[in-house]
């Protein structure tokens, strides 16, 4: 009887110590993750004020890596290829989709230059930008609206043409000029 009781004292014992062990790596997870949590706040913050300064200089370019159409559907690009840029007055819009055909500018799909008109950036009493402006030239004349919200460098871009309603949108990240790895292909 004694073997028992002893036994059970052992067993409750070192139950209470693994209990114990599996509470404080618990408690290490959710520090370590709020920890992981909060280095990415920052980092999304140093980011957003990297592209809200391109933004304001006129010199940004935001690479797309992800396209919506008109009616919805939604394509998956590479952000190397398709992008919108901004330097001073001048723009150029570009998408290109992974197909065999070549397309306008050589890399399957269309490349446009144009004219800035219009500029216009405010920003929201919650700090998100938006930026509209008239991109004008050969092949394309069109309403250009950017939004980019407050602590992120995340941004949504649609472009709807002047002479038709076939809006495109772009998702993906603002860069500046200089730090944007992107490919021009052949423009109109």
């Amino acid at each position: 009887m004694m073997k028992k009781w002893i036994l059970m004292l052992m067993a409750l014992v070192l139950f209470g110590g693994v209990a114990q062990a599996q509470d404080d790596k618990k408690e290490e997870r959710a520090k370590t993750r709020a920890e992981r949590r909060m280095e990415q706040e920052r980092l999304d913050s140093l980011n957003f004020e990297m592209a809200k300064r391109a933004v304001e200089e006129k010199r940004f370019v935001l690479e797309a890596d992800r396209v919506i159409f008109k009616n919805g559907t939604t394509a998956y690009v590479n952000a190397n290829t398709n992008f919108v840029r901004l330097e001073g007055d001048e723009a150029t819009v570009q998408v290109a989709f992974n197909v065999p055909a070549s397309g306008a500018n050589g890399i399957g799909g269309i490349t446009v230059d144009g004219n800035v008109s219009r500029f216009e950036l405010k920003e929201s009493k919650k700090g998100d930008l938006s930026v509209e402006f008239n991109v004008s030239g050969v092949g394309i004349s069109a309403r250009v609206t950017i939004n980019l919200p407050k602590g992120s460098s995340t941004a949504s871009v649609s472009i709807l043409p002047t002479f038709n309603s076939n809006r495109l949108t772009l998702d993906g990240h603002i860069l500046p000029v200089e730090l944007s790895n992107v490919y021009k292909g052949r423009a109109l």
